[in-house]
Order: C-alpha cells, then sequence, then structure tokens
C-alpha cells in the first residue's frame, strides 16, 4: 500500500470501534463533527445496496450531517471482498486528505478494521488450476493428504498454520505451489510487509458497554428491525440476487430472515435467533479486538 499521509501534523486516521449495538454510529457522527473529518466504513455488510435494516445503516439524514464512504458501493448480487476494500479503502481516503479533512474510520468488520493497522492481502497469485488442484486433493484424501502434500514443500516445518482447519491449511497448500516455496518463508516474507498507513497520526478509540447493558441493546436493536420491515427487505433483496452472494446472505438478521422464509425457522423463533447469533458476534469482536488490533488508545465506556 502506497504511503498515503505526507505529514502527521496534516494527516489524522482516527479508527472508532466496538462491538455490534455498542453506539458507534451516534458516536462517530459526533466525534467526526468535533475533528472536521469525513467518515470511511469498515463495515462488510454496509458495503450493499438495499442491506439496510439489518445492517443499522446510518440512515439519510445521518449520512447527512457528515459524509459517508464505502456504504452502497454494491448490488446484494455482486460479492465484494477485502482485496476490493483495500483498493478502495487507499483511494478513498486519499482523496479525503487532499480535500484537507481528516479520516474517521469506523466499523466492526474484523479484517477490513485490521487493513488499517496492518497487511492483510497475501501477494501471491494462485491460479484457478492450482486451486482446483488442491480441492481435488482434499476431495480425495482430506486433511490428512493435505498436510502430507505441505509437509513435502515445507521441509522446515508449517510456522503457526492451524493444521487442524481445512480451509488454511488448502490456502497454505496453494500458496507454496503457486510461489514454490516453503510456508515459514511465505509467513516471514508476510510480515515483513509495511504497515498499512504507516506515516498517519493514527488514534484508535475502543468503544465498550457493561455486558448485560449490551446484550439488552442487541435484543432491543433486534426487536426494532422486525418492526421496521426486516422481512420485507429481505423478500426484496431475494428478488435482487441476494442468494447469489454468500457473504451477504449470511449475514446476521440477513440468514435468520432467509431462513424463516424458507420454512426453517417458525416466526417465533426468528427474533430469538437474530439475538443469539448476534451477541455470538458481540463475543466473537470482542476476541478479535484483543487479538489482532493492537491496543487502543482510548477505551471509551458507556
Amino acid at each position: 500500500m502506497a504511503n498515503i499521509c505526507l505529514t502527521q501534523m496534516e494527516q489524522r486516521l482516527h479508527i472508532i470501534t466496538g462491538a455490534t449495538a455498542v453506539g458507534k454510529t451516534e458516536y462517530t457522527l459526533s466525534y467526526a463533527e468535533a475533528h472536521d473529518a469525513e467518515i470511511v466504513s469498515c463495515d462488510a455488510s454496509l458495503i450493499y445496496r438495499g442491506m439496510d435494516i439489518g445492517t443499522a445503516k446510518p440512515s439519510r439524514e445521518e449520512q447527512g450531517r457528515i459524509p459517508h464512504h464505502l456504504i452502497d458501493l454494491n448490488s446484494v448480487s455482486t460479492p465484494y471482498d477485502i482485496v476490493a476494500y483495500v483498493r478502495d479503502a487507499e483511494e478513498v481516503v486519499a482523496e479525503i486528505f487532499a480535500r484537507g479533512k481528516s479520516v474517521v474510520v469506523t466499523g466492526g468488520s474484523g479484517f477490513y478494521l485490521k487493513s488499517f493497522f496492518a497487511p492483510v492481502i497475501d501477494v501471491v497469485e494462485v491460479s484457478d488450476a492450482i486451486r482446483a488442484k488442491v480441492a481435488a486433493l482434499y476431495e480425495a484424501d482430506g486433511l490428512e493428504g493435505l498436510l502430507g502434500d505441505l509437509r513435502g514443500r515445507s521441509v522446515q516445518g508449517t510456522g503457526n498454520l492451524d493444521i487442524k482447519n481445512p480451509r488454511r491449511v488448502s490456502r497454505a497448500l496453494e500458496r507454496c505451489i503457486a510461489s514454490g516455496k516453503d510456508l515459514p518463508t511465505l509467513q516471514a516474507e508476510f510480515a515483513a510487509r509495511p504497515e498499512p498507513f504507516a506515516g498517519c497520526l493514527k488514534h484508535y478509540i475502543l468503544l465498550q458497554r457493561d455486558k448485560e447493558n449490551l446484550k439488552q441493546r442487541v435484543a432491543r436493536r433486534a426487536e426494532l428491525m422486525l418492526e421496521a420491515g426486516l422481512i420485507a427487505e429481505v423478500e426484496g433483496l431475494l428478488l435482487q440476487g441476494l442468494r447469489e452472494n454468500p457473504s451477504a446472505a449470511s449475514a446476521i438478521g440477513y440468514r435468520e430472515t432467509i431462513a424463516f422464509l424458507d420454512g426453517e425457522l417458525k416466526h417465533d423463533e426468528l427474533l430469538p435467533s437474530i439475538i443469539q447469533n448476534t451477541l455470538h458476534l458481540v463475543k466473537k469482536q470482542g476476541t478479535w479486538f484483543r487479538t489482532q488490533i493492537r491496543r487502543p488508545d482510548e477505551t471509551v465506556t458507556f
């Protein structure tokens, strides 16, 4: 990634995150107004047009208070990934800085958030033929077959790879085949890549709430989504091709509503399912913030 920031005095990157339903939207709006900043979303679901209620997307009025970026870029039928996000985030941050504004990044999507602190994209290009070869090996010989091939190509070991995870082992094997290098070498090269936005003055804020208060907010948020017409929203998005995009269709609120519309959930099971899965996400987010992102410069507890 290019070194976007020219001077620390001029280029300020404020990064605000926290668990789902913690209150990021209102806090970020007020913060951006106070810091002469524009807002860059790092939420994987806000990318999609029409995914409004289930994502608690900032309203038209809220977006009118402060310019927002990286929202409503794609139709729900068109997948969007971390590679596209890093490209688009770099471009929009540069444009905001060119206008003499600061940048406030906000959202809770793990890799999108991490991309402002550390490299997240692998530069090794893997062909479809290699992916097909590895997939066929897994189909024929399972995880042990993948590990046997990987260890033959990476005699110095597998580094910190989670060897019990077939998906990660598959990706590691694909990279070794494509690059001709062993896994420790690839891992060392990845770790040595420069920090993104390294020249910026970054201020990282983590928002927190009492556990019981957050649980109540999660439940109320889910209730309000259903009251606001989440089921009708999902019905319309299905007509627009939501099922063609597994990433969007699996977003919390959407996957449960799809299951309800498909007859897999009863109506009285829909709300509890959304709440339960959101709370599970909140727990995962907390782990991610602790283990994948550096310590915050500031923690705000409501």
